[in-house]
């Protein structure tokens, strides 16, 4: 086991899960991921594989047919994933946002009907908040749900969905207008199920195709319209007396999205630093390896610290969120770091490899294109910095 980002405390079965992943990762996803991401292709059976050993119920309860894990361990797996391909913690994170947010709001009936399906990877779950005019500045959202006696009707362009073809279930936020003061207390999160694919795959609801992006390729994203989508009451989730909570639901959802950022941040910079110190051991200039060269050792000393860094600060966030305890200033400060460190940790990795670095025959190369997004996924570092800047004002105020 490497010395990097090891983490105290961890129960046996813990750290039997994360034995597993691991290996499962070295063995079955980083041979393939060059492949499948050059060719931008669905990682089938890469998913199938994740499916046998229960990794869509990893914390989902018992109760439901899942393994009833803490948010840690799903960080941790999260992490694992991410050092062999961050598109695959992709196509789970948005699931499990969604798993999270049936089992701590939905209603019980939700509940039964959909978490023992999405533990076995059956349904999978996608998220929905941004539009095409709107990213972190939520209340600019524009779709609508208006009631129409014990239905609800739905219009609008959502934007940015990760999962989005090939999910049964889309946990969507909406205006709905309550009547309340606070233009947050005007939204809702619907449980739109569709059938999984691209076209209508629900009445009025359409995935359009699939969007084309520098990197996070094999995990499809994509916009998704609602051109009168009518879905009774009870699809609200929590059920219809939870009308109008949808934003505060969401933001709890968010809170467990940039956990996971941060970890997919962490398991990135993790397999960049492996590629670079085994590059800088191999390669050799003026009659010695390039890790001899004091330039280079000075590098993978900061990258391995920067990943320590960024490790302890996302596991912190994940035991607060376990420990039921506010975690909004800890997960905003988790993300920040991991991500802006994750981008450098590449960088530098890629600044070892020298030219080859530039090849795609290269993993480095791929992580170039990758680790960008996670600036901006889950909020960007700026909306982090007000995130945690408010925080500590309140704690901290005169």
């Amino acid at each position: 086991m490497a010395r990097l980002a090891q983490t105290p405390g961890l129960t046996d079965v813990q750290r039997s899960i994360l034995e597993t992943v691991r290996e499962f990762a070295d063995k079955e996803i980083i041979p393939h991921a060059q492949r499948l991401e050059h060719a931008d292709e669905y990682p089938t059976d890469i998913l199938d594989g994740m499916r046998e050993m229960g990794l869509f119920g990893l914390t989902i309860a018992e109760e439901h047919g899942g393994l009833g894990e803490s948010l840690l361990t799903y960080a941790l797996v999260v992490e694992e994933l991410s050092r062999g391909w961050m598109s695959i913690s992709g196509i789970v994170n948005t699931h499990f946002i969604v798993a999270y947010l049936i089992s701590q709001h939905g209603s019980a009936e939700q509940q039964a009907r959909l978490l023992p399906r999405m533990a076995t990877g059956e349904v999978r779950g996608a998220f929905s908040m941004s539009e095409p005019e709107c990213g972190s500045d939520v209340a600019a959202i524009r779709s609508r749900a208006v009631r129409d006696g014990d239905n609800y009707v739905l219009n609008g362009q959502k934007m940015w969905l990760t999962n989005g073809a090939y999910s049964s279930v889309v946990a969507t936020l909406v205006r709905t207008d309550t009547g309340a003061d606070s233009v947050y207390g005007n939204m809702s999160t619907f449980l739109l199920e569709k059938e999984p694919g691209f076209g209508e795959t629900a009445p009025g609801l359409t995935i359009p195709g699939k969007i084309d992006k520098m990197g996070y390729k094999g995990v499809e994203t994509t916009e998704m319209v609602l051109d009168g989508v009518t879905v009774p009451a009870t699809t609200v989730l929590g059920g219809p007396d939870k009308v109008g909570r949808g934003f505060y639901q969401m933001m709890d959802g968010i809170e467990v999205g940039r956990v996971n950022v941060a970890a997919r941040a962490c398991g990135i910079s993790i397999r960049a630093f492996e590629l670079a110190v085994a590059y800088a051991q191999q390669r050799k200039t003026f009659g010695q390896p390039l890790a001899k060269h004091q330039a280079i050792a000075f590098k993978l000393a900061e990258m391995g610290t920067k990943i320590e860094a960024a490790h302890a600060l996302m596991v912190n966030a994940a035991r607060l969120k376990d420990a039921g305890q506010r975690n909004d200033v800890e997960a905003g400060m988790a993300k920040l770091l991991a991500s802006e460190y994750c981008a450098e940790v590449v960088q530098e990795a890629f600044r070892i490899h020298g030219g080859y670095g530039y090849s795609k025959e290269y993993e480095i190369e791929r992580l170039m294109r990758e680790a960008p997004f996670l600036l901006i996924g889950e909020g960007t570092s700026e909306i982090q910095k007000t995130i945690i800047s408010r925080g500590l004002l309140k704690e901290y105020k005169l």
